[in-house]
């Protein structure tokens, strides 16, 4: 049976985390999270989060072997943006845009 978590709002690019997602998917449980610990990313920290979620909600589920789940998909959206301005030279203002992610990760059983 597959289990999901979802964290929503992010304050990091999808871009960013897309990066990182992209090297876990399909991996084991237990390996993916090592390689999270190490990646020096902060997506990384993110993304372990959200894996340690979607384990803990798979271990609620009757009948589930938590040591045999892997990574079924990690869906990285675009959340709302952040719409800040910066004061330049000569009166001019520059927009800044501070995006958001929804991360989603799905598990599953071997």
């Amino acid at each position: 049976m597959e289990a999901k978590a979802v964290a929503k709002f992010v304050r990091i690019s999808p871009r960013k985390t897309r990066l990182v997602a992209d090297n876990i998917k399909g991996m084991p449980v237990e390996d993916a999270m090592n390689v999270l610990r190490f990646t020096p990313k902060k997506a990384a920290k993110e993304l372990n989060k959200v894996l340690r979620s979607a384990i803990a909600n798979a271990g609620q589920l009757p009948g589930v072997d938590v040591d045999s789940l892997y990574i079924k998909s990690v869906i990285v959206n675009e959340g709302p943006t952040w719409k800040r301005i910066m004061p330049r030279a000569m009166g001019r203002a520059y927009r800044i845009l501070k995006r958001t992610s929804h991360i989603t990760i799905v598990v599953d059983e071997s």
